[in-house]
This record gives C-alpha cells, structure tokens and sequence, in this order.
C-alpha cells in the first residue's frame, strides 16, 4: 500500500493507520475518510502527496 505524506512531513503509514484519529491500521489511502487532518499540522487529505 502507498503511502503519503503531508508537506509538514507527516508519512501516513496505511499499515499502521492513524487509531488515534480514527484510522484504523490497514487503512487504504482511499479509505481515509475525507474529513480526516494531518495529526501534526491540521492540513486536509487533498494537501498530501504520495510518498
């Protein structure tokens, strides 16, 4: 699975998701809900790129 990261330099990993956000480990990118922000610096999904 790819993985992403946010332009603060954020990776998100879909192994290990983001639980403590509501990401379930094994999460797809595509399956991270599209309200969901960068842990680190709040930026939305359409600020992410793959990594």
């Amino acid at each position: 699975m790819e993985k992403y990261e946010c332009p603060c330099g954020y990776v998100y990993d879909p192994e290990q998701g983001d639980p403590e956000h509501g990401v379930a480990p094994g999460t797809p990118w595509e399956n991270v809900p599209d309200d969901w922000k960068c842990p680190w610096c709040g930026l939305g999904k359409e600020e992410f790129y793959e990594a």
